[in-house]
C-alpha cells in the first residue's frame, strides 16, 4: 500500500540528526515538522526569514501573520529567530543548511530535479528551490512515484525545465526510498505491502535492486 503524506513525512524525519539546520519545502516536506524524533534538537528554516519553525498550528495556536515560504501558517519554537529573506538566502547560499527536503515533479538517474514549471499549467514557480539545490549537499526529494495517469516520475532524463542538475542523491516516494548513484536509482526500502515488481514497473529510469532491500516500518 502506498505511503500517506504523513507516513512520507515520518520517514523523512528519520533522516534528521541532532543539531541540524533543516529547510523544508512546500507540500509534503512541511509535515516533517510534526515528526521530529524525540531526543534530538533541530532548527527548521524557511527561506522567507524564519529559523526555528515549530509544528503545524492548531486552531488554538494559529497566527495568520506567521507563515512559511509557501504562505502556510506555521508556529515558532522557543529560540526561533525572524530575519530578512536576504539573510535567509545568505544562509542557504553559504552552505549553512544541513538538510533540505523538497518536492518535485520529476527526478532522473543523473540526479537532476525538475520542480518549478509545467508548461501550460499554473504552478507556484521557482521560489527558493534553485538556491537550495545549489547551496545544499544533503537533499531529500519527496514525491509520488508516478503521476495520476500512471506515468513514472523517476526518469532516465527529466523532460521538464530543470531546477538543478546533478544535485539529488536521495528520493522518497509513496512507494519506496531510493538513492541515486552512478546513473541509476538504487532501491533501498519499499513501502509496507508494496512489491518490488510494482516499483520496477513504475520506474522509467535505470533501477538497481540490491539483495538487501528492506520494508519500511512505522
Amino acid at each position: 500500500m502506498a505511503l500517506s503524506r504523513e507516513q512520507m513525512a515520518q520517514r523523512v524525519a528519520r533522516e534528521l540528526q541532532d543539531g541540524f539546520y533543516v529547510n523544508l519545502g512546500i507540500g509534503i516536506p512541511t509535515l516533517v515538522a510534526n515528526y521530529v524524533p524525540d531526543g534530538i534538537d533541530v532548527m527548521l528554516q524557511s527561506e522567507n526569514g524564519l529559523l526555528g519553525m515549530g509544528a503545524f498550528p492548531t486552531e488554538e495556536t494559529i497566527d495568520a501573520d506567521m507563515i512559511n515560504a509557501g504562505k502556510q501558517t506555521v508556529t515558532a519554537r522557543v529560540g526561533a529567530s525572524i530575519f530578512s529573506s536576504a539573510e535567509s538566502f545568505a544562509m542557504i547560499r553559504g552552505g549553512h543548511v544541513d538538510l533540505t527536503v523538497l518536492g518535485a515533479f520529476e527526478v532522473d538517474v543523473e540526479g537532476n530535479i525538475a520542480s518549478w514549471m509545467i508548461p501550460g499549467k499554473l504552478v507556484k514557480g521557482m521560489g527558493g528551490a534553485m538556491d537550495l539545490v545549489a547551496g545544499a549537499d544533503n537533499i531529500i526529494v519527496t514525491m509520488t512515484h508516478a503521476s495520476k495517469d500512471g506515468e513514472s516520475k523517476l526518469l532516465s532524463r527529466c523532460s521538464l525545465p530543470l531546477t538543478g542538475a546533478g544535485c539529488i542523491k536521495k528520493v522518497l516516494t509513496d512507494l519506496a526510498y531510493l538513492e541515486i548513484e552512478n546513473g541509476a536509482f538504487i532501491l533501498r526500502e519499499t513501502a509496507p505491502g508494496v512489491s518490488i515488481e510494482e516499483i520496477v514497473a513504475k520506474t522509467a529510469g535505470k533501477l538497481i535492486v540490491p539483495d538487501d532491500v528492506v520494508e519500511m516500518t512505522f
